[in-house]
């Protein structure tokens, strides 16, 4: 048996450019993993079958499951004809903006890659990862990247200053569909990507926390009203910038001090039930 690890991401920055020929939006974004995960196992089966289990009733065992889609296409263009048992413990909370499913499937790709012996590259994943979900190609490596087109163009970055990130989702899940739908260009405050990356190439906490920004949020607010309740808790406990990742409902805030980042924690823990303190990690 083999394990991976599959981290959660956020969002520094997320801006849709306009909408594609081909269905998908044209996003610019600076994503960045933390070490809260999902746990991946994998075995070798000897019948040609793919079994997906985990004792989350939310985590689907068929196609539905990305990291079942990946084992599957992994398979097929890979020639393998063994089947594979892929076990899920679910840590990252499900329809949260924070890309488990896709963390899990593109855990399953480098957890395979391992697992058959095939030797693939990061590339290779990358360019696999693509065919299953936006956010797959990011999670391969992970670290802090600029993910440009669809997400699957990616530029690795300077990371986060060394810091806290408090995490609180709330007892709901949101539809990125629903959310995309209501997108309107024109009417968005888009983020300033390149001063993100100069705070980032700096070190700069206080600019990294003053360009924080997604211009999704507003819509999923407006959805969703316990999102800003969560941000408006955040920010009167001191936190420092406040942000939802992805299409939401997760808020996270970045903070420096540790006794403040407890009482920000202290101060969500009874108000949503997911509620992590974590760090930014560094990439493969």
């Amino acid at each position: 048996m083999l394990f991976e690890k599959a981290p959660a991401k956020i969002n520094l920055t997320l801006d849709v450019l306009h909408k594609r020929d081909d269905g998908y939006h044209e996003v610019n974004m600076i994503m960045t993993t933390v070490d809260l995960y999902d746990r991946m196992s994998f075995e070798v089966l000897d019948h040609d079958e793919i079994v997906v289990e985990s004792e989350n009733r939310f985590v689907p065992d068929n196609e539905h499951n990305l990291a079942y889609q990946a084992a599957q296409l992994f398979k097929r263009k890979q020639g393998i004809t063994q089947g594979v048992k892929i076990g899920i413990d679910k840590q990252i909370p499900v329809a949260a903006g924070l890309a488990g499913g896709s963390s899990d499937a593109a855990a399953t790709l480098r957890g395979l890659n391992r697992l058959f012996e095939t030797n693939l590259t990061y590339e290779q994943l990358e360019a696999l990862a693509e065919e299953i979900g936006s956010d797959v190609p990011f999670c391969i490596k992970g670290g802090t990247q600029l993910a440009q087109g669809r997400g699957e163009k990616l530029t690795s970055i300077s990371q986060l200053p060394p810091c806290y990130v408090v995490i609180a989702k709330p007892n709901i899940g949101v539809s990125t569909k629903d959310v995309y739908k209501q997108v309107d260009v024109a009417q968005m405050n888009h983020p300033d990507t390149q001063a993100m990356i100069e705070a980032l190439d700096a070190q700069d906490f206080d600019g990294v926390c003053n360009q924080l920004n997604n211009v999704l949020e507003p819509i999923t607010v407006n959805m969703h009203e316990e999102i800003a309740q969560i941000k408006e808790r955040m920010e009167k406990a001191g936190a420092p910038g406040v942000l939802m990742s992805g299409s939401g409902p997760t808020v996270y805030t970045l903070v420096q001090q540790e006794a403040k980042a407890e009482r920000i924690y202290n101060s969500l823990k009874g108000f949503c039930h997911d509620v992590y303190v974590v760090h930014a990690l560094r990439s493969s």
